[in-house]
C-alpha cells in the first residue's frame, strides 16, 4: 500500500496547480466525515463578527480582484 500511496503522489504533482487544489480539497474533504457542532457554532459567530466589523467601518473589505489576482499569484 505505501508503493501505491507513493505513485499516486509522484502522478498527483505532475497535475496542474488547478487540478492539484481539487484533488486536495476532494482528499481533505473525505476524512472529514463527521461535523463538529461547536466549530460550527463558533464559525458562524467568528462570520457574523467580522460582517459586523465591515458594516460598521470598523475594518475595510479588500476588493475580491484584488484577492483572486494574489490568490492567482501565490499559485503560480
Amino acid at each position: 500500500m505505501a508503493k501505491l500511496a507513493r505513485e499516486l503522489e509522484s502522478e498527483a504533482l505532475k497535475l496542474l496547480a488547478r487540478e492539484r487544489a481539487r484533488l486536495a480539497q476532494r482528499l481533505i474533504s473525505s476524512l472529514e466525515r463527521e461535523v463538529d457542532a461547536d466549530a460550527e457554532k463558533l464559525w458562524r459567530q467568528e462570520a457574523e463578527r467580522r460582517l459586523g466589523e465591515i458594516k460598521s467601518g470598523k475594518v475595510a473589505g479588500i476588493p475580491a480582484e484584488k484577492v483572486i489576482r494574489k490568490a492567482r499569484s501565490s499559485l503560480r
